[in-house]
């Protein structure tokens, strides 16, 4: 599969689809899918996410996907999905990003049903590697959940999927919903404002379901579900059922705190990093080594296999969605006709490409922007705050993080003082 045309690529023009041939299909998003692509000069292989430009209008998230396509260009971490190039053509925003070949932690979890403690801890140690260095550039991730952590062919894992992450302020809270429910902080589902700590609640409710394989908040509906965050104690299996150390236990008990100044990773006047350094059920970590993966990782994909739903390229082959194509740009376009969503991607999806462009900080332009909600599944679902303070999961509305939120709670919203040379 791939591009046909016998036309000379000019590789020193703006990259294209063209740069590259298509492969298979490994994921599926809410505006489009992710693809593995080969670059025609380095062949170099990377996963393509494409997305519907009229999809995207249609879900009225135009915002959020530039606001993506801002927050990548300023990361480069070797526990992040990294973005390499983005532009775009009449139909399609698109994002190259590092390949990862493991599949996620999702399908693994599924497929497996019990994970071994070494192999968590050590995922868990690489993922507070990645979100201390996010939070360092003040970047909140706000859906850390083992659909969005990948891995490569060497079973390191990488945070994915930045669609409602943002910048978080220093001079107030935030309490603008979104994330994946069943993962939300207590503060965020309680709209009591929220900043960076929201991520190490998320992690902890990722290690608790790698551990034991469920999670530890659940409720049929939404009021069950966040009467389960805001109120009930995280339940341990005992005896022989616990399948873990009480180091491990004490770990996401930590991070699962709901007073956020006691959290593990937030205590006022503490080192993020060293906190989760120094805690017993990491003290076996070389965390030189890790952030350098200079570690072998206790768990190694099979690649051989398909670490994904073949049926996202099953889809493709029956063409049960429009297939992707190499297709020229329009000649000549006037900006001045086009649709106030479509102007807006065309001026503020611009193009990037790590081999010549200056990784840059959008902060403090790039600020929330909707209201985005995830089930347990997959798909979004937009929520609205009712005057009884309960979430309508049906009702659809945008929602921008106002100037009257709450002030910060000067006990524990602090600026994270961390040395960029701890988290590099």
């Amino acid at each position: 599969m791939g591009c046909c045309s016998s036309q000379p690529i000019d590789f020193n023009s703006e990259v294209n689809l063209f740069h590259f041939d298509l492969h298979r299909a490994v994921g599926k998003g809410a505006f489009g899918k992710v693809r593995v692509v080969e670059h025609k000069k380095t062949k170099k292989l990377y996963a393509l996410k494409y997305i519907d430009k009229s999809r995207c209008i249609r879900q009225k998230a135009v915002a959020n996907i530039i606001q993506e396509r801002r927050l990548l260009e300023e990361i480069d971490h070797p526990f992040v999905v990294n973005l390499r190039y983005a532009f775009q053509d009449d139909d399609n925003c698109f994002f190259v990003l590092d390949l990862m070949l493991g599949g996620d932690l999702r399908f693994h979890l599924d497929r497996k049903g019990h994970l071994s403690e070494e192999v968590v801890r050590f995922w868990v140690a690489e993922l507070a590697s990645a979100l201390v260095y996010l939070h360092k550039r003040r970047i909140v991730h706000r859906d850390l959940k083992p659909d969005n952590i990948l891995l490569d062919s060497d079973g390191h894992a990488h945070i994915t999927d930045f669609n409602v992450a943002i910048h978080y302020s220093e001079r107030r809270l935030h309490t603008s919903v979104a994330g994946s429910m069943a993962y939300m902080a207590p503060e965020v589902i309680g709209r009591k404002g929220y900043t960076w700590c929201a991520d190490w609640w998320s992690l902890g409710v990722t290690t608790y379901e790698l551990l034991f394989n469920r999670r530890p908040f659940e409720g049929r509906t939404t009021d069950r579900m966040t009467n389960s965050i805001l109120k009930d104690a995280p339940k341990f299996p005992d005896g022989p059922n616990l399948r873990c150390s009480s180091a491990a236990v004490q770990f996401v008990q930590g991070l699962l705190e709901r007073t956020v100044s006691e959290r593990l990773g937030c205590k006022p006047g503490g080192n993020t990093f060293e906190d989760m350094k120094n805690h017993p059920w990491m003290s076996s970590i070389d965390w030189a080594k890790l952030t350098s993966k200079q570690l072998q990782p206790p768990f190694v994909p099979d690649t051989r296999k398909a670490n994904f739903d073949v049926s996202h390229e099953l889809d493709e082959f029956l063409m049960v969605e429009k297939p992707l194509t190499h297709t020229k740009r329009k000649a000549n376009l006037d900006l001045e006709k086009l649709k106030p969503e479509l102007r807006q991607l065309e001026e503020q999806f611009t193009v990037y490409d790590f081999t010549s462009s200056q990784r840059r900080s959008y902060y403090p332009h790039n600020q929330p922007i909707t209201t985005v909600v995830r089930s347990s599944g997959s798909e979004p679902m937009s929520v609205i705050q009712s005057q009884t303070h309960t979430l309508q999961p049906t009702a659809t509305m945008a929602e921008r993080s106002l100037a009257g939120s709450p002030g910060p709670d000067t006990t524990w919203h602090q600026p994270m003082h961390l040395p960029l040379a701890s988290i590099s």
